[in-house]
């Protein structure tokens, strides 16, 4: 894909974009989460996103993480619509022993969190998205071959024009580089289901 077709929604003070290869270093206190449990409101993290009206597609990018050290570090892809409306998928940094592989849905401004702990010794997180209408599927991969389905979900602002890409941030004290590569935007591997009932 080609990286100057993104936009950011908050650019970070620090960021390196060259050759198919974003670099993103979060800054402190940053984040995207919407109203429920906690009760706060948090809407910073860096953004860089491209546009498209295309209903159905693929979308794939490489994360690495290295870096991350303090708890919920994170980085991956999302779809950011508008402040109360956007869905992401991570891995977020929790301690040495462990992390959350997870994703977060938000609608009309409340957030969800679906998660599932994995190593901490885990570093690189290849991610899916794919689009169905105003329907989508995030799916994970350890290798960028054999991808894993984490959710379905709807978007009720999801119809239409849709802007999506990557997000980095640190929500506690902390700052640390996320890398990106292999991003590309392919026909949608999410084949149509025929509607068959359950048994």
């Amino acid at each position: 894909m080609d990286i100057k077709s993104f936009q950011w929604t908050r650019e970070p003070k620090n960021c390196v974009t060259q050759d198919g290869r974003v670099e993103i270093t979060t800054l402190p206190h940053t984040d995207l989460w919407q109203r429920t449990y906690y009760h706060f409101r948090n809407d910073n993290a860096p953004v860089l996103q491209t546009e498209t009206e295309e209903r159905y597609f693929s979308f794939v990018v490489r994360t690495d993480f290295s870096g991350s050290a303090r708890r919920f570090d994170q980085c991956g892809v999302v779809m950011y619509l508008d402040s109360e409306n956007w869905l992401k998928a991570s891995v977020e940094y929790e301690n040495g022993e462990f992390q959350h592989l997870g994703s977060v849905v938000t609608n009309d401004g409340y957030s969800d969190w679906a998660t599932t702990e994995i190593p901490g010794n885990v570093k690189t997180m290849w991610y899916r998205l794919s689009r169905r209408e105003d329907d989508y599927r995030i799916e994970c991969s350890d290798d960028g071959v054999r991808f894993r389905q984490m959710r379905i979900c709807h978007m009720r602002k999801g119809d239409g024009k849709i802007r999506f890409g990557i997000y980095a941030c640190s929500p506690e004290d902390s700052s640390f580089t996320a890398v990106f590569t292999d991003m590309q935007m392919t026909e949608c591997v999410w084949k149509p289901h025929d509607g068959q009932q359950p048994d």
